[in-house]
């Protein structure tokens, strides 16, 4: 009787073994498996939030199949009390262990509200931007500018949101006071900046940045990568340039970069210079009489006089030989490579040629010939 019983007690072990190992089993397969999103979804994770409150939310959502499952396998691996506050991007078709990864890892939230400062040469603009979960892309939903002082009544709520993100986007082309006074105006940075960092040394590029941040960290972070493009391409220059250190380099950039918006062409426009460097020509370009006049400070907002063209400054490029003492404006990268690896060309001259580009010329003959094009389409243009 007692073996029948043993007996009894061995099969119903095992079989609970194999149910229980089946149940293992099956959850392990369905916590790894694919989910029911058919597209992604912007997920919030509310500081204080539980991993039960969250659960049950995802579950009702349809963003995965089973709260209790996802909660099972948080506290198998250690994760049912490390969600992270934030909003983050679910793909379609994530399994309970990847949502669970994404919303205990943190980090940079991956949607919901993204705030861009740009600051141009001639405006500045705030957009707010949305992410949509469809194209994962951040898109405009508002735009304001912050000289004017009309703000939007949901931008105070948005920058307090724990989960948004910041940036700060530069033009190619801006002046170094004009990128300090902007950071003064974005009201989602801190710190007082010092001086007004040395023309030409702050890289245009996009940003991003945290609520709070130290304005004059990030002037730092601009200097630096600027530092970084001019040092790589110096290293990689073309040679028998007309110019003895990576400081003239970089004077011969900004120019580049405010005679032309044309990327392609900004290396035929270095050669201009070059050649006339090369041949003992003045440089003759507006643009460094325009910063002798404003300092970088603003835009002079109308034409050349005469008077100015004649008067001697140390930017008036009429006047003087060489380069101006200093750059005018923080040339891009494109600019910065262009006057370092110019174009081989016998171009010495050039004039807008009314498509937004330029014409080019050998002789001052042709060239002659391309001023008067260009006189005719301004002609044409103001009588319509």
């Amino acid at each position: 009787m007692w073996k029948h019983v043993v007996a009894n007690g061995m099969l119903f072990l095992i079989a609970a073994l194999v149910l229980v190992g089946g149940l293992i089993g099956w959850g392990t397969n369905a916590w790894r498996d694919p989910g029911p999103l058919s597209q992604a979804v912007c997920v919030r994770v509310d500081r204080g939030a539980s991993m039960t409150g969250l659960t049950n939310r995802l579950e009702t959502d349809g963003v995965i199949t089973s709260a209790r499952l996802m909660r099972i396998g948080a506290d198998y691996t250690d994760r049912s009390t490390a969600l992270k506050a934030g909003s983050y991007l679910v793909p379609e078709g994530a399994s309970m262990a990847e949502v669970t990864d994404i919303v205990t890892r943190g980090g940079q939230s991956t949607c919901g509200t993204e705030i861009v400062y740009r600051v141009g040469v001639a405006s500045q603009e705030i957009e707010i931007r949305e992410l949509n979960p469809k194209t994962g892309r951040f898109e405009e939903q508002e735009a304001f500018d912050p000289v004017a002082g009309v703000v939007p009544a949901s931008y105070d709520g948005l920058r307090e949101k724990g989960d948004t993100r910041f940036r700060v986007a530069i033009a190619e082309g801006v002046t170094s006071w004009q990128i300090v006074e902007a950071l003064k105006r974005a009201d989602f940075l801190d710190g007082e900046v010092g001086e007004v960092p040395a023309e030409g040394y702050l890289a245009p590029d996009s940003y991003e940045v945290s609520a709070g941040d130290d304005r004059d960290n990030l002037l730092a972070r601009m200097e630096a990568r600027q530092a970084e493009r001019l040092a790589s391409a110096w290293e990689a220059r073309a040679p028998g340039l007309p110019y003895d250190t990576p400081e003239e380099a970089l004077v011969m950039a900004s120019i580049v970069e405010k005679e032309t918006g044309v990327a392609e062409e900004r290396p035929q426009v270095a050669s201009v210079f070059v050649n006339r460097l090369r041949r003992g020509m003045r440089l003759q370009t507006d643009p460094t009489v325009i910063y002798g006049i404003t300092k970088g400070e603003g835009v002079l907002g109308r034409g050349l006089r005469r008077s100015e063209l004649d008067r001697a400054t140390p930017y008036n490029t009429y006047v003087i030989e060489g380069l101006p003492p200093t750059p005018i404006a923080n040339p891009g990268l494109l600019s910065i490579e262009a006057a370092l690896s110019p174009d081989q060309t016998e171009f010495l001259f050039f004039v807008a040629d009314g498509t937004g580009g330029h014409a080019f010329a050998e002789t001052l003959e042709e060239h002659n010939r391309n001023v008067a094009r260009w006189r005719e389409i301004e002609a044409q243009r103001n009588n319509n």
